[in-house]
């Protein structure tokens, strides 16, 4: 009787392994480098962040970790060095073509969250997709979905005045999510929280980042928050301290 030998399984490529354990970063910044008159914010910062990875970006205040947010954000320009998107350059972009990323690619949410106080929660999280030109029906049907998603049914048409600083954060997060960013920029999201109200917004954050896929630079100086990261660098003085920034290298 004939024995059938099933073929060995083909080795994986070294190549294809290292990308599979290593995947290339869908943000990276190189030798960034900034200053407000005679203040070196930034001297030489490179760091890279994964596709679907959690940052946590830590330092005191003054240490320049908000200014390397703005500059991976597009909110700021460097002097020197260059932030790349999926390979390409976007710091050499002009106002108009880096504001289009910050509507369509990027997602925010800052320390005080900065809703549009007239307006109800559901018209505050739409508002991207609004800007962006989607009908209004859509925008809204969208931005229902995701303050369901984000524990605050019922709530949609109350306004940010009307809401608890923890339910205003989550509005904000809707905000950042509703226009299927890839990466979300968080630069202090529960500096104005009670301990209770900072963790529920980490939980609804990093719980609906990971669902969707998208990357999270997050700016603390609060270990308790950046526990919730998958990794975590310092900035003092302007540089990386105690972690070379650069994921998988």
């Amino acid at each position: 009787m004939t024995v059938l030998r099933a073929d060995p399984e083909p080795a994986i490529e070294p190549v294809t392994a290292a990308l599979a354990t290593n995947p290339p970063p869908i943000l990276e910044a190189t030798g960034l480098a900034k200053r407000f008159g005679q203040t070196e914010a930034l001297r030489g910062v490179d760091v890279a962040v994964p596709r679907g990875e959690i940052l946590a970006v830590m330092g005191p205040s003054g240490s320049g970790k908000s200014t390397l947010l703005h500059c991976l954000a597009g909110i700021l320009t460097p002097d020197a060095g260059d932030v790349r998107l999926d390979g390409e350059r976007i710091d050499d972009l002009d106002e108009a073509a880096r504001s289009r990323l910050r509507r369509t690619v990027f997602g925010f949410v800052f320390q005080f969250g900065q809703l549009v106080p007239e307006l109800p929660a559901v018209e505050n999280a739409a508002l991207p997709l609004l800007l962006n030109g989607h009908s209004r029906w859509s925008a809204i049907e969208a931005a229902r979905e995701w303050l369901d998603r984000l524990g605050l049914a019922g709530l949609e048409d109350r306004r940010p005045g009307e809401l608890s600083g923890g339910q205003a954060q989550r509005v904000a997060i809707a905000r950042a999510l509703v226009i299927g960013p890839q990466i979300v920029f968080a630069d202090e999201p529960t500096g104005s929280l009670d301990s209770l109200a900072g963790e529920g917004v980490m939980n609804h954050l990093t719980d609906a980042a990971r669902s969707e896929g998208v990357a999270v630079v997050l700016v603390t100086h609060e270990p308790r928050v950046a526990a919730y990261a998958d990794r975590e660098i310092v900035v003092r003085d302007g540089r990386i301290s105690g972690a070379d920034g650069l994921a998988g290298r």
